[in-house]
């Protein structure tokens, strides 16, 4: 979603005709993933830190705007609400020291951002949850005024054709129901970005799907909502309920747009692609120019601009990402860690979390029979309800039964 668009209005012309470039841009991809070569080199890391700005009392503070035009950073983006930023991390290869290098880069960042917030007495502070929300924080004069988060709002909203209802139950229990979705921006996390060769994506994000619950039952810092107590990382029964727009009476209903997958990948990267597009209508369609199948037949890249926009707004908790840079690539972005508290626990969470898909990663073949992938999302939310107190299944060679 960071993708800036034209337009906030759409018509069925432009469903009709983005879903049309959606199935282009899948016959390119495909070719382009039999390309010798394509996206292959070494693992490499990246990351997404988004962060909430307040005030001298610990209160949201609704400066992105102008922080950012201040700053005039490129790596600095806004997001849904004027009291969040984002810090996109330049992105190094796993083996050139790549903890240390962005633990530098964000300690520097943050340091110049809290030097510019500061003529509004304000700072920036990683966190999952801020514990000093209030529900009056959020609606939309909480909104950041850009194109995209109006026109996703206004899509989502009609979708759901009335409020979008929020429950959650922990040791307390809260029940909103909200006209909007600035409750999204409620939530902030760090985002990982893990470039992997085509080859091996399949067997390496089902590595990490299967050890993602393990990294968020230790990363949990999320707790509360408006003072209420409620799951150990409430930001992920938040993130998937607040912009919901599903009936709730449907006897079949379509997947969540926040969801942790409907399955293994039996094959590669392809198939979570196709997945996305045949299962997710369109919420922004919005079509640019190139011809992608054309490009590949002649050997360049093309930026699958329809598929990229499309993906964005589907927000898997570990979600496959297409990158045109540097002759193109596949990316793996985990998105189910919270932000905060400190630079170093989220890079050891990230740590932890690359390193147990990396030694999974050659026996996960041999694993996933003795796991339906029901049996792990079950486990991610557990992971999420319990922190380290979860129950949660693990599979085993040995075993006879879950």
């Amino acid at each position: 979603m960071g993708k800036e668009i034209k337009h906030t209005d759409f018509s069925p012309e432009d469903f009709t005709r983005f879903r049309e470039r959606l199935q282009s841009n899948l016959r390119a991809l495909k070719k382009l993933l039999a390309r010798p070569c394509f996206g292959e080199g070494d693992l490499s890391f990246g990351a997404e830190l988004e962060l909430y700005i307040i005030d001298n009392e610990g209160r949201p503070l609704h400066k992105n705007l102008e922080i950012l035009k201040k700053l005039d950073d490129p790596l600095l983006t806004l997001e849904l609400n004027r009291y969040n930023l984002e810090y996109n991390f330049s992105p190094s290869l796993i083996k050139d020291n790549c903890f240390a290098h962005t633990q530098a880069e964000a300690l520097a960042a943050i340091e110049r951002i809290n030097q510019c917030a500061a003529e509004w007495q304000g700072s920036v502070v990683p966190i999952g949850i801020l514990p000093t929300l209030q529900q009056s924080d959020t609606g939309y004069h909480a909104m950041t005024p850009l194109d995209r988060f109006e026109a996703l709002t206004n899509e989502l909203t009609e979708l759901r054709g009335g409020p979008f209802t929020i429950a959650i139950e922990g040791e307390d229990t809260i029940q909103l129901a909200m006209d909007d979705v600035t409750l999204e921006g409620a939530n902030t996390s760090f985002q990982i970005h893990l470039r992997v060769p085509p080859a091996e994506f399949g067997d390496f994000y089902n590595a990490v799907q299967l050890v993602t619950p393990l990294v968020v039952a230790m990363a949990s810092n999320s707790p509360t909502l408006f003072g209420h107590r409620l799951w150990r990382e409430t930001r992920i029964p938040l993130f998937k309920q607040s912009i919901d727009f599903r009936p709730r009476d449907s006897l079949n209903p379509i997947p969540a747009r926040v969801n942790f997958g409907n399955n293994w990948v039996s094959g590669g990267a392809f198939e979570l692609f196709a997945e996305a597009t045949l299962l997710y209508r369109p919420l922004l369609p919005e079509c640019g120019d190139e011809d992608p199948e054309a490009i590949v037949a002649a050997g360049g890249t093309p930026q699958l601009e329809e598929l990229r926009l499309h993906q964005g707004s589907i927000w898997l908790w570990n979600r496959p990402v297409y990158d045109p840079v540097d002759g193109g690539h596949l990316r793996i972005e985990l998105r189910a860690f919270p932000a905060g508290p400190s630079i170093v626990d989220m890079l050891a969470n990230a740590a932890l979390a690359i390193g147990l898909a990396k030694l999974m990663q050659g026996r996960i073949r041999e694993l996933l029979p003795a796991i339906p992938f029901n049996y792990c999302v079950a486990n991610f939310y557990r992971a999420a309800q319990k922190g380290l107190d979860a129950e949660i299944f693990w599979p085993s060679l040995q075993q006879s039964e879950p």
